[in-house]
């Protein structure tokens, strides 16, 4: 039977999220005594540079008064700090600190490092089937994402 039009998008969406899902929850057993929105504030600070408190708020889906706490936290645990903005003085932005940058790269690590080991389970043929999916799948998921509204 040949595919419709919407079946072939429909069904790489529902691979995507499986596959991303499985991934996502596997990994995330492991938080290392950080919460997601931790996480992802951290990861957002060090990828977009220094941003206001109440658009990181915003990008994050977190109310100003909660993210003003876990940035009060996080400027504590020295992961994170408020700076002056380059371009008006008068303004202040949060930044990654060069410890947030280091616990950041570290859970890279050992996440890349768990998700190995699961590799070495599997047969050769399997990892390298993998390995020449991952080359074209990821290119086009990313150009894909940053192409996102």
């Amino acid at each position: 039977m040949d595919e419709t039009p919407e079946e072939g998008p429909r069904e790489v969406a529902a691979a995507l999220n499986e596959l991303t899902t499985g991934v996502a929850r596997y990994l995330l057993s492991d938080r290392q005594g950080m919460s997601l929105t931790t996480v992802a504030v951290l990861n957002r600070l060090e990828r977009e540079g220094p941003i206001r408190l109440t658009a990181l708020a915003a990008a994050e889906g977190i109310a100003q008064p909660s993210m003003t706490v876990l940035v009060q936290r996080l400027e504590a645990q020295g992961l994170a700090t408020r700076v002056g903005h380059p371009e008006d003085g008068r303004v202040r932005v949060v930044a990654i600190t060069d410890a947030g940058r280091e616990l950041m790269a570290q859970r890279r690590r050992t996440q890349t490092a768990r998700v190995a080991d699961l590799l070495a389970a599997l047969p050769e043929q399997d990892v390298q089937a993998l390995l020449q999916a991952m080359r074209t799948a990821l290119p086009i998921v990313q150009r894909m994402v940053q192409a996102a509204p």
